[in-house]
């Protein structure tokens, strides 16, 4: 045990003699209290310690321990459901022990450590093991089937002793290799290393969101990573949180990062009472959540992010597919930018450090669909929200973001402000995915990709002639442009608009996402050739089918798809009677 003393105190941030030995990034208790540190620079005798707790009424000279290892996380049955703060921490049993609020150098094992988990073993006494192995399942929640893993640390080959099926709890050792280690139940990974994997695969099945204007405008894949840009109120965490309600990720790791406490309170609150739309069961009982709020250790929200992708990784190892949704990037940028003034390094653009796009990258990097050291395919999928200051996205952490991401879903305070929920604007925003995941919608309609481009392309054109609209009026624009601006409010308020109260329209499958924006697409065609012998568009503009398109999204189930067949059929028969009311030879 190496020990040393403080010499220096600049809020989180301490300086400390006679921690030479010890290694970068290991924990250090500090002062009399204990509170938990992390030494981050080594400078010739003297080490400078993050401290992830409130070090009011420290002193200079206080002792300073080190514990030898790096900060890391305890995994194993019990993560799911828990609520933790951004080093691992449970919350409600802290609240417990302690009140409302976190005592300085208060201490709560991560895991249950009495509880007993019912082990079901998949291997045998002499089976040859290797790091990422499955030695055997723990039914976790009733969502989460968890599996207990040979540590990538271990060098054994085979297993020298096996405890078999039974009850145990984390801390228990289940096995032994011939080198005398020790597998238990739990296992430590330090946080900013990322975990190892076998291979890295390319990203072609869409994370399914049940947002329309996420799966076919903008989709995201497994394993990809994507952006929620947007000003104060626009609806970042909103979006956040119906992506993670209705996304078809095993796991969903939420990370709470440096908002506001009664933000962070709605989602403690909400979270448990939400019901998972594939199973029937609580969501929780396939959430993890991290939080740190914006009035909790500056630190502890920098480690947080590190926190929740290290989690997420873990049970991608078992061959889930697992979303992050990180909220904010921005507030994780923000505690970068304080701890880098006090250590008084020099600052770059805003004052932010040199060093926060390597750190974003660090971050987005570790996403990824991977074939896990157990042979088994799972993906980490990043959403991480970013707060520009008045909705800036030319500020700095905006614009790093962009370089390592390859989804875009950019706020617009318009749409916001009209509420047109989600506000995701369609003429910022982008996707790289698309080609990625075309053939797996063509499996709905080969026609998805071709659709796709054509909807985006009317309502750019929408946004040139909106322009126009404002100088000299509509009825000065000729009438095939009129109809682009009718058909573009078909897609806005029909398809792109989607209302999570409604409980018909808070979600839609695949199937009903692509037949409805061909619906709309066939009715901007057919009025097209209808403008062209002569129909006049206020006829067009008054057939009831028109409406009956724009109501699909909250009127027709997701289980009755076969209404579709009767409004296109409405549809056709009255373009056509439309048609031939003005030319009986015309064919439509």
């Amino acid at each position: 045990m190496i020990t040393g003393r403080i010499t220096r105190i600049s809020g989180p941030i301490v300086y400390a003699e006679g921690l030479e030995k010890c290694g970068l990034y290991d924990v250090v208790d500090v002062g009399n209290k204990k509170l938990i540190g992390e030494i981050i620079r080594q400078d010739k005798g003297r080490a400078t310690i993050e401290v992830y707790e409130d070090d009011s009424g420290m002193q200079v000279g206080e002792e300073v321990v080190s514990s030898g290892r790096p900060l890391s996380l305890k995994l194993g049955p019990g993560l799911v459901g828990t609520i933790y703060d951004g080093i691992q921490r449970p919350l409600r049993e802290m609240f417990e022990t302690g009140g409302s609020f976190l005592l300085p150098g208060q201490r709560t094992e991560p895991i249950d450590p009495e509880k007993k988990w019912d082990f079901t073993p998949t291997v045998e006494v002499g089976a040859a093991i290797e790091p990422g192995a499955v030695l055997g399942t723990v039914q976790e929640t009733g969502s989460i089937l968890h599996k207990i893993m040979v540590p990538p640390s271990i060098k054994g080959k085979t297993l020298k002793t096996f405890a078999g099926a039974g009850s145990y709890t984390v801390d228990d050792v289940i096995a032994t290799t011939e080198l005398d280690e020790e597998i238990k139940m739990s296992q430590y990974w330090p946080l900013r290393k990322p975990r190892p994997f076998t291979q890295k695969m390319e990203v072609s099945q869409p994370l399914l969101t049940g947002q329309r204007v996420i799966d076919v405008f903008f989709p995201l894949s497994k394993g990809g990573t994507a952006a929620i840009p947007g000003g104060f109120g626009t609806g970042k965490t909103m979006t956040q949180h119906a992506v993670a309600k209705w996304c078809d990720a095993d796991l969903i790791v939420y990370i709470g990062c440096g908002e506001r406490g009664n933000e962070m309170t709605d989602v403690l609150t909400d979270f448990p009472k939400l019901i998972d739309p594939r199973n029937g069961r609580s969501l929780m009982e396939r959430t993890i959540l991290i939080a740190n709020t914006s009035n909790m250790p500056v630190a502890a929200r920098e480690v947080s992010l590190y926190a929740g992708i290290t989690l997420a990784e873990y049970y991608r190892d078992m061959g889930m597919h697992v979303a992050i949704m990180a909220d904010s990037t921005s507030r994780w940028a923000e505690a970068l930018r304080e701890l880098s003034g006090r250590m008084e390094e020099m600052p770059a653009e805003e004052g932010f450090p040199a060093y926060l796009p390597t750190r974003l990258a660090e971050f987005y990097e570790r996403a990824g669909h991977v074939i896990s050291l157990c042979g088994q395919e799972g993906s980490v999928s990043v959403i991480g929200a970013v707060s520009p200051p008045g909705g800036d996205f030319s500020e700095p952490v905006t614009q790093h973001t962009k370089r390592f991401i390859r989804c875009f879903w950019a706020l617009n305070r318009e749409l916001a402000n009209a509420r047109h929920y989600p506000a995701i604007g369609w003429i910022d925003s982008y996707s790289e995915y698309a080609d990625e995941v075309e053939d797996w919608w063509n499996k709905f309609d080969p026609r998805w990709a071709t659709i796709r481009i054509k909807a985006l392309d009317l309502l750019k054109r929408e946004q040139r002639l909106e322009q126009i609209v404002r100088l000299i009026g509509a009825d000065a624009l000729p009438e095939t442009d009129r109809l682009v601006l009718i058909v573009c409010e078909m897609i806005k308020n029909g398809f792109l608009q989607q209302n999570a109260f409604d409980d018909v329209d808070q979600y839609s499958v695949p199937e009903k996402q692509i037949r409805l924006l061909l619906l709309i697409m066939t009715f901007y065609d057919k009025a097209v050739e209808a403008v062209k012998i002569g129909v006049p568009l206020l006829k067009i503009s008054e057939l009831p089918v028109q409406s009956e398109i724009v109501r699909i999204k909250s009127v027709v189930p997701n289980d009755k798809l076969d209404d579709l067949t009767v409004i296109a059929n409405h549809l056709e028969d009255q373009m056509a009677e439309l048609v031939r009311m003005y030319r009986k030879d015309a064919v439509v």
